[in-house]
């Protein structure tokens, strides 16, 4: 039925307009049923169309959002879902909003506030052009509110996680002993960065996958010709409810908790191999999607995975869930802080002044650099990779190639399914490209192909070799890592860090390293048919 046509004749009192990433059924919004008041939930070309997202990010945020309609209107409010259908002859979503406020003589119009500077930016745009009564909310989904954000992070000030991390650890009593950190220590990272071997790879246990229906938003999709990547089913194996949220929760809790940890950083092409077993998502949660549209909340996933750690610790030990929490309440509301403190400067940083276009194959995976082949494949077939995927794979190679930053930050927000710009740019533009020039982090993310043999087994199976530097089929990433290195060296020779990086280049005689940077440039001139 044509919801546009729906209650004819019919007025509201106030509007409410719920974006596709504010599914919080826990909003204090909901707490009573208000027959004068219309919930207003939209799918927008707006939204499929300012950047050029995967497939499956797109049904699932519209199977999403249609599901939290539904059980809205199951609990007595009454909601106005729009589709594509109904909404693609609008040219945004001001000029929709116009027509409904119009349409329902509203007199009050109330919306929470978008985590996106684009979309806080056009809605705060158009409501100073309404003579109705306005009111922002918080979307009461995270940890910290908006003017806790503000006591926290300053404007272009380098700020560091661990820091933050601890007294967010502080604040809300998580993994305590009084004062103190459980255990006597704030992390166990150098416990949590194990290689996967071949029996441990044997034991991973296949990801929960769901069977959403989404043929009829792939229509839509098709009718109105969406431009999408990635590859699509007519099931999402992705959650698309509260219920499916919780369920991929308990999931995670029982069966990856135990080994989170211990292989968080770890990475494997093996399970392409193994045709009874289907372990893409290695031990990972696969939580973000379902955090970052806010059908579950950091608060109960947080403190789900700690009250099955106390009633389990014979089988997980403190630094699996402690390398747990420190991604929700540590990075996750981090990064937050880093994106509002900083936009939208933020946006336009280019302190290494890369300027490279993206290769062609980034949006094929058609290299024969095994590892980013995989990585690349993966996100293209689920859109999903885990952070060291993301950092020190696709990440690391647009670093060291001179990648530019904008070029990044679109691929990253298209493609992957959790990508919304606040956790996405800060973590690209910033921890990955260290083109905010450190505020997010302390060095530059380069590795040579050395990181990538020792943390996965991408290198065994490659077509280059991953030992040689400047030999015909030497790995590409090792002459491109030395290549940054030197054209870098003024901004990073003074990080400790990087003493002994540099030292080791000044081992090498003359004609040795201009044989490297030679190497460096032919991949470079030909980083389309690497």
């Amino acid at each position: 039925m044509n919801q546009m046509n729906q209650n004819i004749g019919q007025c509201y009192r106030r509007m409410r307009l719920i974006l596709g990433d504010q599914l919080n059924a826990s909003h204090s919004w909901f707490n009573s049923v208000d027959e004068q008041t219309l919930y207003v939930i939209t799918e927008l070309k707006q939204e499929t169309d300012y950047a050029k997202h995967h497939v499956q990010k797109v049904c699932a945020f519209f199977a999403a959002m249609e599901h939290f309609a539904n059980a809205l209107r199951q609990a007595g409010h009454h909601v106005l879902y729009l589709s594509l259908d109904e909404t693609h002859k609008f040219a945004d979503l001001p000029q929709l909003l116009s027509q409904l406020l119009r349409k329902y003589q509203v007199t009050a119009f109330d919306y929470q506030l978008p985590d996106e500077f684009r979309l806080r930016s056009q809605v705060e745009a158009f409501v100073k052009t309404l003579d109705i009564s306005v009111n922002a909310f918080e979307c009461e989904h995270f940890y910290l509110t908006e003017k806790a954000l503000g006591q926290h992070f300053k404007r272009g000030k380098h700020h560091r996680m661990e820091a933050f991390y601890r007294k967010m650890r502080k604040s809300f009593s998580l993994l305590m002993d009084d004062n103190e950190p459980l255990g006597g220590q704030w992390n166990f990272d150098a416990q949590n960065r194990e290689k996967l071997k071949p029996a441990d790879i044997n034991n991973i246990p296949e990801p929960l996958m769901f069977s959403n229906d989404v043929t009829d938003i792939l229509s839509r999709l098709s009718r109105h010709e969406v431009k999408t990547i990635g590859q699509a089913n007519k099931t999402l194996l992705w959650p698309v409810n509260r219920q499916q949220s919780v369920e991929l929760l308990k999931y995670f809790c029982q069966f990856c908790l135990p080994q989170f940890g211990r292989f968080q950083d770890a990475m494997t092409c093996q399970q392409d191999l193994l045709a009874q077993q289907n372990t893409w998502s290695l031990y990972h949660s696969r939580l973000s999607f379902a955090l970052n549209s806010k059908m579950i909340s950091p608060q109960l996933v947080v403190d789900t995975a700690i009250e099955y750690y106390c009633a389990h610790s014979d089988l997980i030990n403190l630094a699996q869930i402690e390398g747990f929490v420190r991604q929700i309440i540590g990075w996750r509301e981090f990064i937050r802080g880093i994106y509002w403190a900083n936009m939208p400067e933020y946006s336009t940083m280019n302190a290494l002044s890369a300027s490279r276009p993206l290769p062609d194959w980034f949006w094929t995976a058609d290299t024969k650099m095994n590892c980013q082949h995989h990585a690349i494949n993966q996100s293209l077939t689920f859109a999903y990779a885990h952070h060291i995927q993301r950092l020190m794979i696709t990440g690391n190679f647009c670093l060291i190639a001179g990648i530019d930053p904008s070029e990044v930050d679109a691929w990253y927000l298209g493609i992957y399914i959790d990508a919304i710009e606040w956790v996405e740019m800060p973590n690209t533009r910033g921890m990955s490209q260290f083109a905010d020039g450190g505020i997010v982090g302390s060095k530059a993310y380069a590795a040579s192909g050395n990181y990538v043999n020792k943390m996965s087994d991408y290198c065994a199976s490659c077509h280059y070799q991953v030992k040689e530097i400047t030999s015909t089929n030497a790995c590409p990433l090792n002459a491109l890592y030395w290549r940054f290195m030197v054209n870098h060296e003024t901004q990073f020779k003074a990080n400790p860090r990087n003493r002994m990086v540099y030292a080791n280049w000044y081992k090498k005689s003359e004609a040795q390293r201009e044989q490297v940077l030679t190497k460096a440039e032919e991949y470079l001139a030909n980083i389309n048919t690497l």
